[in-house]
């Protein structure tokens, strides 16, 4: 693990592509808050920097961005280490963001990760199977490695979809023009089979959407997929996945232009930075960086609530299918953490 920092300023890198995560705006005063108060519960406290929640049968497994993860049961939690052939470099945003469990993982304890790392005095990310052995996990295989990285627009998120095959979110890596390469990685929405082979149908190689610019969030409702994206001045999305390209960064916002997708949702034009989103009766719910908020969002109506607005700035949601989680992420090096932060909490019917 080396950090370098994770409350770095975006410098070069806002003039040549914005830094949602950081942009001070917030829509939030045109979005209703719901009418009913919102019990919670805290489940760990003094997390450091999560971005991802996964859970398997009453264990939660949670990556924390300088390179360990969190395996615990309610009110009780240890940190495990990863035994990795590339160190994880936590700088900027980049790091070890998103996880992907097995689907059969109570038996082979696999899971998947995301990472940066530095190789030839260059940022770049990668995609692993780990397994869990005993107190740590270990490195079992590379499934795709050299995407390109930066200390912003690392996308991260990585989800299994009903098809059996790994979905994962690339950035634009602060370089916007690569998200319409198919020749590049970055700016896509990658598709593959579990053991890193390529995936039949896409649009090219390892691409399966393009024309991106910082996804960070991914939920399948059914057969459809649904990712979050920060935009460059506001202008943050949430699209409906096919095999087509999103714009970036030739349109952005509700622009439109012939073969490029207008986003099935946007904020306007100031930012609220979402990122992990998960799906419960009828409703995306999604955390928001900049927005510091929970909010929900209706699959058919598009109709917006705020749920939580006491948190600070929140990373990641999860449901298990019957309760809904989230994770805070006030202790990123942007946000005002108090002295439980960062919390995992979950939300009471």
């Amino acid at each position: 693990m080396i950090n370098r920092s994770l409350g770095i300023s975006c410098g070069l890198a806002i003039l040549l592509a914005g830094c949602s995560e950081t942009t001070t705006k917030d829509s939030s005063k045109t979005i209703p808050k719901t009418s009913e108060t919102v019990k919670s519960d805290i489940i760990f406290k003094n997390l450091r920097t999560p971005w991802n929640i996964e859970k398997n049968q009453q264990t939660f497994y949670i990556t924390e961005r300088e390179g360990t993860i969190v395996k615990g049961t309610e009110g009780k939690y240890s940190r495990m280490d990863l035994k990795l052939t590339e160190p994880v470099v936590a700088e900027g945003e980049g790091g070890l963001l998103g996880m992907a469990l097995d689907p059969d993982f109570s038996k082979n304890r696999t899971a998947y990760v995301y990472h940066t790392y530095e190789k030839d005095g260059a940022l770049w990310n990668r995609i692993i199977a780990i397994k869990e052995e005993k107190e740590s996990w270990k490195e079992q295989r590379v499934l795709l490695d050299t995407i390109p990285g930066a200390s912003i627009h690392n996308g991260g998120r990585i989800e299994i979809g009903p098809d059996g095959l790994l979905y994962v979110t690339v950035g634009d890596a602060a370089v916007p023009e690569n998200a319409q390469k198919l020749s590049s990685l970055s700016g896509k929405i990658l598709r593959m089979n579990l053991n890193g082979s390529l995936a039949k149908g896409n649009l090219k190689e390892y691409v399966y959407s393009y024309g991106h610019r910082n996804p960070q969030g991914l939920v399948f409702v059914d057969q459809t997929l649904y990712a979050t994206e920060h935009g460059q001045n506001g202008h943050d999305e949430i699209n409906r996945i096919e095999q087509k390209n999103y714009g970036w960064p030739l349109i952005e916002g509700t622009e439109k232009q012939k073969g490029l997708v207008t986003p099935w949702y946007e904020v306007g034009e100031k930012s609220v930075a979402p990122s992990g989103v998960a799906e419960q009766n009828g409703k995306l719910y999604f955390g928001t960086l900049v927005g510091q908020s929970l909010r929900s969002i209706e699959t058919e109506s598009s109709k917006v609530e705020q749920l939580v607005t006491d948190r600070g700035r929140i990373r990641d949601v999860m449901t298990d299918g019957e309760e809904l989680y989230y994770v805070t992420n006030n202790t990123d090096g942007r946000g005002n953490p108090s002295d439980e932060d960062d919390v995992l909490v979950r939300l009471k019917p």
